[in-house]
């Protein structure tokens, strides 16, 4: 397989010669443990007591990993990337809300994104969180099979209201729906949900998609057992096929709670599994779509040899890559460059509601090795590069 991963040039020509110094920068303060948490401190403590930080914060961390605090403000971004092949998926990452007008208002927000993809070709998907659209203990009270009290019931029938409306305007605007997963102890019902919902909305093709955080090593039997069901109900299934993003929380609740971590054993084994589940798609690809987020070159460069083995373009719409705004521009880029379809996840909201979002994107950079040291030998090699260019 051509390696194209390393083309500097595509990888960042949309980057000025002060934007590349700046993620330089940015990655290098990452690369710091003790930095990230004093950073993530003092960040916490000046947002708590209303210190005037939110312009200092818009002005790095927030612009490079954000596309705007509207979706009309990551307009320009939108369509910068899409001249380089490179669609976007608008996120609104405001995290942690648990009231009812909060739930509503993240239902506005996807309703708008799918209105605002149903009249873009660069925005092909729409994004949100399950416990965007309802509180994270109703979801593990109905995971465990407890019994809801009549106040429980009235606000789970208002989730799947949410849901239902949600998934059926992106059926009728034909926009693709992206519903990102979760900690496991709330997954489970989370995962029934969007199985009514493909059952419902893919009967012509995957317009639902759930997402698989392949760190667990339950999760290729999960997909495995939802295709019996696709193909006897006769439905189809999208995925997105991820990681995963909550290892350590996850490892850690196990362990208090006295049971067998969900997570697989070793980085090897999630690799592995990550790999056998896009293997799986591809292999039915005829039933399937698959969004294989992913920051990992070798399972990149695994997928394009996939899909060139069973003959499969590489324009094919079944197949998108996706990677986040503000990381693995080389990938992005120069699979965009080969004709491959690519999604940058360009996260958007308040500054201030969106912290939470930036400051696990430093946390996980900071612990996924090898990724932030990448990051910054390519960002070197360009800089390097335009200079004995210049």
């Amino acid at each position: 397989m051509e390696k194209i991963f390393n083309n500097t040039a595509d990888a960042f020509a949309l980057k000025s010669d002060t934007e590349l110094d700046r993620a330089y920068f940015l990655f290098k303060l990452i690369a710091s443990q003790p930095l990230v948490r004093i950073g993530t401190a003092v960040t916490n403590f000046a947002l708590k007591v209303h210190l005037p930080v939110e312009g200092l914060i818009r002005a790095t961390v927030f612009d490079h990993f954000c596309g705007g605090t509207t979706e009309e403000d990551c307009l320009p971004v939108v369509d910068k990337m899409f001249t380089k092949g490179v669609s976007s998926v608008l996120d609104y990452s405001v995290e942690a809300k648990e009231e009812e007008s909060e739930f509503d208002k993240a239902l506005e927000k996807t309703l708008k994104t799918i209105e605002f993809a149903k009249e873009r070709n660069a925005i092909p998907f729409a994004v949100f969180k399950p416990t965007g659209f309802g509180r994270f203990d109703l979801w593990v009270k109905l995971g465990e099979g407890k019994t809801f009290t009549v106040e429980e019931a009235a606000e789970w029938k208002r989730v799947v209201e949410r849901f239902e409306t949600v998934c059926k305007a992106a059926h009728t605007d034909d926009v693709a729906l992206l519903i990102d997963a979760e900690e496991s102890w709330m997954q489970d019902a989370a995962d029934d949900l969007v199985a009514d919902m493909m059952r419902k909305y893919n009967k012509e093709k995957a317009i639902v998609y759930n997402t698989l955080q392949m760190y667990r090593w339950d999760r290729l039997d999960y997909l495995k057992k939802l295709h019996e069901q696709a193909k006897e109900e006769g439905f189809y299934i999208g995925m997105k096929i991820v990681r995963g993003a909550y290892m350590e929380k996850e490892n850690k609740r196990a362990e208090e709670m006295s049971y067998v971590s969900p997570i697989c054993i070793s980085k090897e084994a999630t690799d592995i599994n990550y790999d056998d589940a896009i293997k799986y798609m591809v292999d039915h690809i005829d039933t399937m779509a698959i969004f294989a987020g992913t920051h990992n070159e070798d399972s990149s460069y695994r997928l394009m040899e996939l899909m060139k083995q069973k003959g499969i373009a590489a324009t094919d719409e079944r197949i998108f890559f996706g990677q986040l705004y503000g990381m693995s521009d080389n990938i992005s880029f120069n699979l965009a460059a080969h004709g491959y379809h690519v999604a940058k996840y360009l996260p958007f909201g308040p500054v201030r509601d969106v912290m939470p979002y930036l400051i696990r994107r430093a946390e996980e950079n900071t612990s996924v090795a090898g990724q932030t040291s990448r990051e910054l030998n390519l960002i070197s090699a360009e800089r390097k590069r335009r200079k004995l260019h210049d």
